[in-house]
């Protein structure tokens, strides 16, 4: 019975495979427990994966789009599906320490250290490559990143897969990431042959990007693991000026970090300085909009819900992201916020700035992308 699973799984990646760039493909949407997936299922999207086709597939970060990395095809067909630029690398998603072997020509000490206090979880690490990973997974770079998610159903994935894993967002290239299945599926129906939905994630913001291959270890994109936490382990830890700069003139190091990311299709506009004032003008312009006739929307924290309460045309849609005292919350909800101002078609978004203190630096990033770089001092 299990043969026979998986001989159809070959098939039909096979025929799906056939088809030209103006067909559609079936995408088949798996249900998995999260935490114990089923394991013919998790056979049958490995060997996808092993035959060089696409899955779709959670971790704790954000959903990710997984092919093998060791193959130029897989890579090839991931940045044709996301439309992704080829110069943007990809990272490399393995299931237990030893794997860096294969895929690095140096491990220094401090990933030891690292993966110690972050693996598995949302910690990418960046090596100079071994000859076994193609650059076409690597973006043309001599360099690799790497990580070990924390999710069951990804390491199910990769250990079913063959062991390396590259895997970006499963979304539109530009669109904010995935973090639940639909999501994916919005985006990418038709364009992969499967996507396994094992519910929605539990961080809601992609990795942090540690480069190992600098003098002293740099931060190229802050996530949940935060400059902090990696100094305590490893000592003096760097930003790179590119992520940390509101000036869109200043390139990161990171290529994939060059481009808009994140973005609502509607015009997104933060506000930053006193929380009071801050809300007073988005009550304005929002206001203004909504009376136009125009679709809006607005960002805030639950702490400062009551300042709209009453005072906004009944037309406009007040979000929070969550409790500016716990961060965590606001990562999480952050990207389907974005997704679901786009379900109704919101033409205009004005949000309120988060603090960048720990975690915050992380939200601040990709707020600041989705809008962006349009930021207002109030």
């Amino acid at each position: 019975m299990l043969t026979s699973k998986i001989f159809c799984g070959i098939l039909f990646f096979m025929n799906t495979n056939k088809n030209t760039d103006n067909e559609m493909m079936n995408t088949q949407v798996k249900k998995v427990d999260a935490m114990h997936p089923d394991m013919d299922i998790m056979r049958e999207a490995g060997e996808i994966i092993r035959q060089g086709g696409l899955v779709g597939f959670p971790t704790e970060t954000v959903y990710g789009l997984g092919a093998d990395a060791l193959l130029p095809e897989g890579a090839k067909r991931i940045y044709a599906a996301k439309g992704r630029p080829s110069d943007n690398p990809l990272i490399v998603h393995i299931a237990d320490f030893e794997a860096l072997k294969k895929i690095t020509s140096y491990i220094p000490p401090q990933a030891k250290a690292l993966a110690d206090a972050f693996w598995p979880g949302p910690l990418t690490m960046i090596f100079q490559k071994s000859d076994a990973v193609p650059y076409e997974t690597t973006g043309g770079l001599d360099t690799v990143a790497v990580r070990m998610p924390s999710h069951p159903t990804a390491l199910a994935l990769i250990r079913e897969g063959g062991g390396y894993i590259a895997a970006p967002s499963a979304n539109t290239s530009g669109r904010p990431s995935p973090t639940l299945a639909e999501h994916v599926y919005e985006d990418l129906k038709g364009k992969i042959p499967m996507i396994l939905d094992g519910g929605a994630v539990g961080i809601g913001i992609e990795s942090t990007i540690i480069d190992l291959s600098e003098e002293i270890p740099m931060i190229l994109r802050p996530g949940y693991i935060t400059k902090e936490m990696l100094s305590e382990v490893i000592g003096e830890v760097k930003d790179d000026p590119g992520f940390a700069s509101a000036d869109p003139n200043v390139h990161p190091k990171a290529p994939g970090m060059k481009y808009r990311h994140y973005a609502p299709s509607a015009d997104y506009t933060i506000y930053k300085g006193d929380e009071v004032k801050v809300a007073e003008k988005i009550i304005e312009l929002a206001n203004e909009k909504a009376d136009e006739g125009k679709i809006t929307g607005i960002i805030t924290a639950d702490q400062h819900l009551h300042m709209y309460q009453g005072r906004l045309n009944n037309r406009i849609k007040v979000v929070s992201l969550g409790d500016l005292e716990k961060p965590e919350t606001v990562a999480n909800h952050l990207f389907k916020a974005l997704r679901d101002f786009d379900k109704v078609d919101t033409e205009f978004i004005f949000g309120e700035a988060f603090s960048e203190k720990n975690v915050g630096q992380a939200i601040m990033n990709r707020l600041t992308k989705a809008a962006g770089y349009n930021i207002i001092d109030v």
